[in-house]
């Protein structure tokens, strides 16, 4: 994607900076200043054309429905600002700021299974495993697609590998996959703790709900 070249080039420019400005004396300092100042430029103009463009991709939502599965239920809260601006954040991996923008959505749709779904994942990015954890039991006991349901028991298992409670991490993936054998996070994760090897994964799986 053209995106890719575009990232990969900044975040060269990132680790210039943060290797050499320590350092840095003079014109190379000043050089260094001047590439700080327009990655920030640049990441200011890239979130705000990208939450534009979350706005306009829920308007059309809205008035279309989803393109590309016509039969998934049409959930309002969807269609609401804080789910838009949050779903941005969260794509952006900016959980600090998606955080409260899906509290804000739970405030006006508290039986929200997604919007709690994505608050808890946003609790987990941030290392808040007993809030997250919370959330995700609260959707588990109500949930009965079973996407979802593999998508948080996917999680319950990182947060359990995460602790070193491997067992446990064992028997959530275990579950994930059960729930869900298209889903293919939790195989992986899975193996991952069976070899003590591999990174976990519970970044993406989470769009594959919408």
């Amino acid at each position: 994607m053209m995106f890719q070249h575009v990232f990969a080039e900044m975040n060269e420019m990132l680790d210039e900076i943060s290797r050499k400005y320590p350092v840095a004396q003079g014109d190379q300092k000043q050089d260094l200043v001047h590439k700080w100042r327009l990655l920030k430029h640049m990441s200011d103009g890239i979130i705000e054309e990208w939450l534009c463009f979350e706005e306009k991709m829920g308007v059309l939502r809205q008035n279309i429905g989803n393109i590309d599965i016509q039969d998934m239920p049409v959930l309002p809260e969807m269609d609401s600002v804080p789910f838009i601006k949050g779903q941005g954040y969260y794509k952006l991996l900016m959980f600090s700021e998606a955080l409260p923008q899906f509290q804000q959505l739970l405030e006006q749709f508290p039986e929200s299974m997604v919007g709690r779904t994505y608050l808890a994942m946003c609790h987990m990015h941030l290392e808040q495993s007993d809030e997250a954890t919370e959330h995700f039991k609260q959707v588990l006991r109500v949930a009965t697609n079973k996407r979802m349901r593999s998508v948080i028991y996917n999680a319950l298992g990182c947060i359990e590998a995460q602790k070193g409670t491997f067992t446990k991490a064992k028997e959530f993936f275990t579950l994930a996959y059960h729930s869900d054998p298209s889903l293919p996070e939790p195989l992986a994760n899975l193996e991952a703790c069976l070899n003590s090897k591999g990174k976990l994964i519970y970044s993406n799986e989470l769009t594959s709900l919408l």
